[in-house]
């Protein structure tokens, strides 16, 4: 009985790391932060640059947070796993486990512990860390793509052209509209001077042009992080929560909303949501995270 227990575990044991390799595989790079929470110092006792060191060792192309990305993983952030060093508090060792995190924050590996009597820091660690390596070192990834990768790049194609009628129509009413706002303050002007004396020349001013008012205002959504969809991104909060859906177009940096009449464009190395409200056209600066 004990021998068919024993023999049922090891089965277990191979099928989580089979799983643990092939979904690891389907990631190109991993992003190491310049700090650990446990430390005070970015990369103290350079324990960030030898993470990043033992991935590219180990056959993942690793990336130091916030340096220059390749383009693939900017467009996708979803190829890359955000990995985190997690210290286990002891008396008489140092442990450390290394964790991976996909792009919607879910945890999909966290290796075996490292441990380490060392009592001076710097070899403690680096000793720990690398025992905790030999988990992913056993793993032998090789980067597998995604097989229906190929097949979302060409449906983008596809719809290139569909998409690109219709932000040329809404971009031409934009400009219509701008054209109607500048004939309608030019017409006020005159107003405006004939009622200077009056007790209430403010209010004729603001009645005159009240339908054409652009009005420009930070979004009060925080961060929004961009996630790869079909055709485009959904852009999340922290919670996480979708607050919006938006879909690609043949102009670089400019995308539709998708259920409502807006746009998102990028102004100044700023993201601006832009939609009419009530005939009044507004904007609202995004911080959006690609």
């Amino acid at each position: 009985m004990k021998l068919k227990y024993i023999a049922i575990l090891i089965t277990c044991l191979f099928s989580a790391s089979m799983f643990s390799q092939s979904n690891l595989n389907n990631y190109k790079y991993v992003i190491v932060p310049k700090k650990y929470d446990f430390l005070k110092e970015t990369d103290q006792y350079q324990l960030n640059s030898l993470t990043e060191f033992l991935f590219n060792k180990y056959g993942f192309i690793a990336l130091m947070e916030g340096s220059d990305y390749p383009a693939d993983v900017m467009k996708n952030r979803c190829l890359a796993l955000k990995s985190n060093l997690i210290k286990d508090n002891s008396m008489f060792k140092t442990k450390l486990a290394v964790e991976l995190k996909n792009c919607n924050d879910q945890v999909v590996y966290t290796s075996e512990i490292g441990e380490s009597r060392e009592k001076e820091y710097q070899r403690a660690y680096t000793e720990a860390l690398r025992d905790a390596f030999k988990s992913i070192e056993a793993l032998k990834y090789k980067y597998v793509p995604i097989a229906n990768a190929s097949v979302a790049v060409s449906q983008e194609v596809e719809t290139k052209s569909e998409v690109s009628k219709e932000i040329e129509t809404l971009r031409q009413e934009i400009e219509n509209l701008k054209k109607e706002k500048e004939a309608v303050v030019e017409r006020a002007e005159p107003k405006v001077e004939a009622v200077a004396q009056t007790p209430t020349p403010k209010v004729v001013a603001k009645d005159v042009t009240s339908t054409t008012t652009v009005t420009v205002k930070a979004s009060p959504s925080g961060i929004l992080y961009a996630q790869v969809i079909e055709n485009g991104f959904q852009l999340v909060d922290s919670t996480p929560k979708v607050v919006y859906k938006i879909k690609k177009t043949s102009i670089p940096d400019m995308y539709l909303v998708d259920g409502r009449n807006a746009t998102i464009y990028k102004k100044d190395n700023n993201w601006v949501l832009e939609y009419y409200d009530n005939d009044v056209l507004k904007q609202e600066v995004l911080n959006i995270k690609f």
